[in-house]
């Protein structure tokens, strides 16, 4: 999930060296969902090494540390699954901080818990959508029902007027349907909607990946239709769309662009539901525990995520391309597809001059 429709708050001065402007936190591997390409590979019941509350509030306390105060992303499995999810809600707010969710589309999101995500202080939250239909969508997400659930929440969360961004994933079973799903998401009253590309980890491993070309085609798609949809329309593990974005407005690749230098380990950490820090939930580079070590230390020291903060160190086309600050590469689908997560990004199209 991209937490802030419009970005963060003051993203135009953030500093990327210093803190994430983003923490994706696993609160639970939980979930009544079995979606085809879930990366926690989640599971209907808890597991018994979870952070529990009071450890919880010690990495929310210390986020306060830095003057650039990351948004926090709680998400999972599905962070409702969790009984002292509010509790944890709470605490996060009552320190200051900006929080967003990404829950399932189950039984459990129903419109009084959305009323009261907005009562509690939601920055935003996200639904995923995989199909125009309930046929697709229900198919990829394992359960009968999924869709007409979705498309209820989305209407609750107009109504309790929180800020909606919708996933979709793009493999080569929903890329004929882009457009339709559009179609649907404009009517959802999303304020943002996020494809995400493919990376193959967890069950994602076993889908059908979408060429280099459909990539390409469906990226310049994204920013042609992005002109004229009432919402914004961006990529997820796809930074190569910046370079795309910036070819198209015929802007030199050192020009500002919308995220620019954005990408797994460089503005990004992901902790896990028993506490492991990495890159994101899509390199799963185990750097430290925040039962042992806080977040933004290991964030700020760690080799691996000062590499990945280091595009001119990467490997292949990415290393030597001119859009290496801007892009980069997904971090996540090197390390997938050659075991080094300061390889090249295999699905990106472009050849450095």
């Amino acid at each position: 999930m991209t937490p802030h429709p419009n970005g963060h708050p003051h993203a135009a001065s953030f500093d990327y060296s210093v803190a994430p402007r983003r923490i994706y936190w696993e609160l639970t591997r939980a979930c009544a969902l079995a979606c085809k390409h879930c990366r926690a590979e989640a599971l209907h019941e808890r597991l018994p090494d979870e952070l529990d509350r009071d450890e919880a509030f010690r990495v929310l306390d210390s986020l306060l540390q830095t003057k650039q105060r990351p948004v926090v992303v709680l998400t999972g499995g599905d962070p409702l699954e969790r009984p002292d999810f509010w509790e944890i809600l709470d605490h996060a707010k009552s320190i200051g901080l900006h929080v967003d969710v990404a829950p399932s589309a189950t039984a459990k999101l129903t419109r009084a818990t959305i009323m009261a995500l907005k009562e509690h202080g939601v920055g935003a939250m996200s639904l995923s959508l995989d199909g125009g239909d309930a046929e697709l969508h229900d198919r990829i997400r394992g359960i009968p029902g999924c869709y007409d659930m979705t498309m209820t929440a989305a209407g609750h969360v107009a109504e309790a007027g929180i800020p909606l961004q919708v996933n979709t994933l793009v493999t080569a079973e929903t890329l004929p349907c882009m457009s339709e799903i559009g179609n649907r998401v404009a009517e959802m009253s999303a304020k943002r909607w996020s494809l995400f590309f493919l990376v193959a980890t967890g069950r994602g491993s076993d889908l059908p990946q979408i060429t280099v070309d459909q990539a390409e085609e469906l990226l310049q798609w994204v920013c042609e239709i992005g002109e004229r949809m009432p919402f914004v329309v961006a990529a997820t593990e796809a930074p190569m769309i910046r370079r795309v974005q910036l070819q198209r407005q015929g802007k030199p690749a050192d020009a500002p662009v919308p995220g620019a230098g954005m990408r797994d380990g460089s503005g990004i950490a992901f902790i896990s539901y028993r506490g492991d820090v990495t890159p994101s939930g899509f390199l799963p580079l185990v750097v430290g525990n925040v039962r042992d070590t806080d977040v933004i230390e290991l964030y700020r020291d760690s080799p691996v995520f000062r590499a990945l903060r280091t595009p001119e160190h990467f490997g292949g086309r990415c290393g030597v391309c001119e859009y290496r600050n801007a892009c980069g590469g997904s971090r996540g689908r090197a390390y997938a597809h050659s075991g080094s997560e300061l390889g090249e990004d295999p699905l990106c199209a472009y050849q450095p001059a």
